[in-house]
């Protein structure tokens, strides 16, 4: 005979079994879930750990020659490019502004570091220490052999005007009025930087180097200023309203839209006859 009593019992006992196994489960997956998630984040610091000493390494120049790393510092850590790029890509009434721009920054930039190249070819200052005799007497206007050629008038000052003198001939004055402004912006980073180099083959990396990376990076600058964009050959063969074009998707789609309702209706109807409550069953 079946003993009721030890059915009931088997059944609850199996019945806490599983709710200990789904408790032990659910605290399984929630400790597998947080270390993951420790893990997941441990990782995200070490990644951003290793970029930062990747971009301190990075930032660090790694030539041969002090003047190109000294350049490379310039272009990096300066407001150089960012002044020039600016400047350049404000002029887009037409290419020639921007070509006198250049120019007139290319230039500037070679004609102020000659001057400090020539005094650095020089050696330092010297000092004179020779003695030098002269005799103080009276005024040279009184001595009866003087002649006096002075203008006894006022020289009027002649006004000199800094764009022209800076400006090269035949070049477009919006990109020189622009290159004039800039230049004196980021001149005194320039020399700098050169001041601080004084090993000739040096200061001559350090020179033509500069003028050849901005000259590419003008052309860079240039490039994303370019708003002419070729066609595909494909779009001279394109019909209106043939396969893939606007209207002919559009065609496609209202010719495709009764089968989308032939199978909604087809689904409801299939609903219907399904029994919710079986198929959550089922699923749980």
């Amino acid at each position: 005979m079946i003993d009721r009593k030890n059915i009931a019992e088997e059944v609850m006992l199996r019945e806490n079994i599983r709710q200990a196994i789904k408790v032990v489960q659910r605290r399984r997956t929630k400790n597998l879930v947080e270390a993951r998630s420790q893990e997941k984040e441990l990782r995200s610091i070490i990644r951003d750990l290793l970029k930062e000493g990747q971009s301190a390494v990075a930032a660090v120049a790694k030539h041969d020659s002090t003047g190109i790393n000294a350049l490379e510092d310039l272009l990096r850590n300066s407001n150089l490019l960012s002044v020039l790029e600016t400047g350049y890509k404000s002029l887009t009434t037409d290419i020639q502004q921007r070509t006198s721009y250049k120019n007139h920054i290319l230039s500037a930039i070679g004609l102020s570091l000659a001057p400090e190249e020539s005094r650095k070819g020089a050696g330092e200052d010297v000092e004179i220490t020779e003695d030098v005799d002269i005799e103080i007497g009276g005024a040279p206007e009184e001595d009866p052999d003087f002649i006096d050629v002075e203008d006894d008038g006022e020289e009027e000052e002649i006004e000199v005007d800094e764009k022209e003198e800076f400006g090269l001939n035949g070049e477009d004055k919006t990109g020189r009025n622009r290159a004039f402004t800039d230049f004196h912006n980021v001149e005194k980073n320039i020399l700098t930087t050169f001041d601080d180099l004084d090993n000739p083959e040096d200061i001559a990396m350090f020179e033509e180097y500069l003028i050849k990376n901005l000259s590419l990076y003008f052309d860079k600058f240039e490039n994303e200023l370019s708003i002419d964009v070729e066609a595909p050959p494909e779009a001279g063969e394109a019909e209106a309203g043939g396969p893939g074009t606007a209207s002919g998707e559009a065609e496609e789609a209202s010719i495709e839209e009764p089968e989308d309702d032939i199978a909604n209706i087809e689904l409801e109807e299939v609903i219907k006859h399904l029994n919710i409550d079986d198929i959550i069953k089922n699923l749980l």
